[in-house]
């Protein structure tokens, strides 16, 4: 398979790059790890005719905690968060997360920022960012700034809510409240997972004050399941847990695929919130 021709732009700053994109419009697309961009081309799903190189600006490169929260740059790999010494001793359950997306060569060259803006809708960081309550900021020229949470920018499968001529310019990840763990977890039958379950649980004097429930990879977008949150409260038990995990099943609206039906999908995530959620509570206390 040969890639379709296309010319490359290598812009200094992230004002260049928008400038290309909003010049180029939907005959441009942004190139950082090409982990999947490259792919739909060679199959040619994708021929764009210009793309907009931003590996070298140094300003989405960054990687470093401002005022209690991480910031990601948009050019910034998978592997450089999972190795970073930073990341390990605040953001421990994002480095961990950060393990196990897809293999070591996509890490490499893949950015947790393009993951975010290509919104495969079976992917790791998206799930485990709505339960860290994670933001995107998206740049256009040197002026035009939009915060978004990660929750308003993931729309669809490969559709979020950048427009025309605006860059992922960073991912902000707050840190964890105190007393509180985040736990994400998965099961794959390839190299995409088939379910993705990230539950955040903060203990104090023993009872659960908070508790955040995300689901992702059986449906077309991750969903936050905030009805079984309000069951997590206190002190759950089983019943509890399980009636948390049934309300997260069904707020994940899965659909059938070569993963599994809808039932079986369901069931997927009602036992992986059930062990996700004792592992934090057990983390947490």
């Amino acid at each position: 398979m040969k890639l379709p021709p296309f010319e490359l732009h290598a812009p200094d700053t992230v004002e260049e790059a928008t400038a290309l994109l909003e010049h180029f419009g939907d005959e441009a697309a942004v190139y950082c790890g090409g982990t999947e961009l490259l792919l739909l081309m060679k199959l040619g799903f994708a021929e764009p005719r210009h793309l907009v190189d931003v590996k070298g600006i140094e300003e989405l490169r960054v990687l470093e905690a401002v005022d209690g929260t991480l910031a990601v740059g948009g050019a910034v790999t998978h592997r450089a968060i999972e190795r970073s010494p930073l990341v390990r001793e605040r953001w421990p359950a994002l480095a961990a997360m950060e393990t196990r997306v897809a293999n070591v060569r996509v890490r490499g060259a893949g950015s947790l920022g393009g993951n975010l803006c290509f919104s495969d809708p079976h992917s790791d960081p998206a799930t485990f960012l709505l339960a860290a309550e994670g933001q995107v900021v998206l740049r256009r020229g040197r002026d035009r700034r939009r915060l978004l949470a990660v929750r308003d920018f993931v729309l669809g499968p490969y559709e979020t809510a950048l427009e025309r001529g605006e860059l992922l310019a960073e991912v902000r990840v707050p840190e964890l409240p105190s007393g509180s763990a985040l736990v994400h977890t998965k099961l794959a039958f390839r190299e995409r997972p088939a379910v993705t379950v990230s539950c955040l649980a903060r203990v104090e004097d023993g009872l659960v004050a908070e508790a955040r429930i995300a689901v992702g990879s059986v449906g077309l977008v991750p969903r936050r399941a905030s009805a079984g949150e309000e069951l997590l409260l206190g002190s759950p038990g089983d019943a509890e847990i399980e009636a948390a995990g049934e309300a997260a099943a069904e707020a994940s609206d899965p659909v059938a695929d070569l993963n599994g039906s809808v039932e079986y999908k369901r069931n997927l995530v009602r036992v992986l919130v059930g062990r996700a959620f004792r592992d934090a509570v057990a983390q947490a206390s």
